[in-house]
């Protein structure tokens, strides 16, 4: 079987790289970079690609393709976030369209203006989204399963190499204190590494070729045992000290509009997405996965994070 694998060069793309090559599977990596390490990819081929700009030329000739390349920002120009979720996806279709698809998209396509408690593949997508990151995956799942692809929604996948949630748990501590928005007793689902890439493996090379399925740890955790985990994992000494959300989403909407007006690059601390995915449920029904898919995840756990690399 071959198999490619979009965005290789990245978190999710280079760990599904190292599982399909494991397993003895010919798999060839593309992604932005110029030069990756052959440990990050597990001993696959790997190409240069950028998909924003267009199809691939003499693509190889392959069984399956995981699309895992995208932007990961709720930051930041729409037309660049489109560029990369939507223009991005329609060009690994146009390059791939004899080989089964398998979408890595995002329980960001959930209504974000709701609490999200245990919610099935049905209730996306949606309406209305807070920034361009959610409704360009969703537009991108449209694209996607118009071809009869496979797409997996996984919610704040965490572990080795996680280039975005760890980064930006451990810049928010403020000396003893890591603040946060809620009660901290809310419910959250979580998503591995291990987790993603079993259902990105069981997805490319299994007997389904189609459908939608919500991807997360075996059971939901609390905002508070998974921080607190964290923190103690990496060893550091601090605490989650709560904000109301009442408080925190109007803050959050006026430094948005503070950071727009003076065009700073970088995202504020705080946003209105990061308070509808902290201060409510964010819980996923993993049952289609489960059935469909024989996906057999993990429990949440931090073990081994005081060894991650964020970088």
């Amino acid at each position: 079987m071959r198999i490619a694998v979009t965005g290789a060069s990245g978190f999710v793309g280079g760990a599904v790289c190292r599982a399909l090559a494991g397993r003895g599977v010919t798999t060839c990596g593309f992604g932005r970079r110029t030069n990756v390490p052959g440990e990050h990819l597990g001993g696959a081929r790997y190409r240069t690609w950028d998909l924003t700009l267009g199809p691939l030329e003499d693509p190889p000739d392959v069984d399956a393709v995981v699309h895992c390349a995208g932007s990961v920002t709720d930051w930041g120009p729409a037309a660049e976030v489109f560029a990369g979720n939507l223009t991005g996806t329609r060009n690994a279709l146009v390059t791939f369209p004899g080989a089964r698809f398998v979408h890595v998209s995002t329980a960001s396509v959930y209504d974000p203006f709701r609490p999200g408690v245990m919610v099935t593949e049905d209730e996306a997508p949606v309406a209305r989204y807070l920034n361009a990151y959610g409704a360009s995956k969703a537009a991108a799942e449209r694209a996607a399963l118009a071809r009869g692809a496979i797409v997996l929604r996984p919610h704040a996948v965490y572990g080795p190499g996680d280039t975005t949630l760890l980064p930006r748990v451990l810049s928010a501590v403020r000396g003893p204190v890591l603040p946060a928005v809620g009660t901290g007793r809310q419910r959250v689902s979580l998503t591995s590494i291990a987790n993603l890439v079993q259902a990105c493996v069981l997805a490319a090379t299994g007997p389904v070729a189609s459908g939608v399925f919500n991807v997360a740890d075996a059971s939901p955790v609390t905002v508070d045992d998974a921080l607190r985990a964290l923190l103690r994992e990496r060893g550091v000494r601090a605490r989650p000290v709560y904000a109301p959300a009442r408080l925190a989403m109007p803050l959050a909407t006026a430094v948005e509009g503070a950071f727009l007006l003076a065009r700073r690059p970088r995202p504020p601390r705080l946003t209105r997405y990061a308070v509808g995915h902290l201060a409510v449920e964010r819980t996923l029904d993993i049952g289609a996965a489960r059935a469909v898919l024989g996906y057999a995840p993990h429990e949440t756990s931090f073990a081994g994070a005081a060894g991650w690399s964020s970088t």
